[in-house]
């Protein structure tokens, strides 16, 4: 499994649905770009301005909500995955 260092978070991409309400499906290129994901694994916080280790907001499991165009998309095992830091992210969904 990917460990991400310091203040960066690995997402899963939860991919958005290929047929439109009426029924068209949606090519690669007339899709938007996913913004939710759900929180795969988090590094250990960053430092802070005084030298201590500040966590992060969130966690393992938090389904969360993320700049279109932030992080690095990687493969890892067969799986896609984005990087992102905390700041990137916007907000958790509940």
């Amino acid at each position: 499994m990917l460990k991400p260092l310091n203040d960066r978070v690995v997402i899963e991409v939860v991919q958005e649905e290929e047929v439109t309400a009426g029924g068209l499906v949606l090519t690669s290129a007339a899709k938007e770009k996913p913004q939710t994901g759900n929180v795969v694994a988090i590094g250990d916080g960053y430092m802070s301005n005084d030298g201590t280790k500040l966590p992060l907001s969130v966690k393992a499991g938090d389904k969360v909500l993320f700049e279109k165009y932030a992080g690095s998309e990687v493969k890892h095992e067969g799986k896609d995955y984005l990087i992102v830091h905390e700041k990137d992210i916007i907000a958790i969904v509940q």
